[in-house]
């Protein structure tokens, strides 16, 4: 069998996605961060959620798996969970002030990654390359 002129675009962009997350990752952890605590912090800043679900829905993970961190962050003190008085079952979830102070953290990283991530490319070449993400996306949604 023959060997294809190019690598299949599928395998490229997945190579490069997982060496850009795990460069993330680091970049995150150099400030006492993670990729699951800063999409939660970014969440709930940006989106004003309430609840554990809606929350989970926001960062696109399992309940139990949201429930995990959430637990772990509360313990680290920079969310809050309560019951919500209209409904016993739903938790509301909010930032503490030391959230406030990590998200503040992380969000100076992820900016600063973001410049490195661009590095080189003009602005004609970074919304060109979104519109090929996002026809990339699109046909494997149809």
């Amino acid at each position: 069998m023959p060997r294809p002129a190019h690598p299949p675009i599928g395998l490229h962009l997945a190579r490069t996605a997982r060496t850009v997350g795990r460069a993330f990752d680091e970049a995150l952890a150099e400030v006492g961060g993670s990729m699951p605590n800063w999409l939660i912090l970014i969440s709930l800043k940006s989106h004003r959620l309430g609840n554990q679900r809606e929350l989970a829905d926001a960062v696109g993970i399992r309940g139990a798996t949201l429930t995990h961190h959430l637990n772990a962050m509360e313990a680290e003190g920079l969310v809050t969970r309560r019951r919500d008085p209209a409904n016993r079952r739903v938790h509301q979830v909010e930032l503490t002030e030391k959230g406030e102070a990590a998200f503040q953290s992380m969000r100076g990283a992820a900016t600063a990654f973001d410049q490195r991530l661009r590095r080189g490319l003009s602005k004609e070449e970074t919304a060109a390359f979104e519109d090929v993400l996002d026809r990339l996306r699109s046909n494997i949604s149809d």
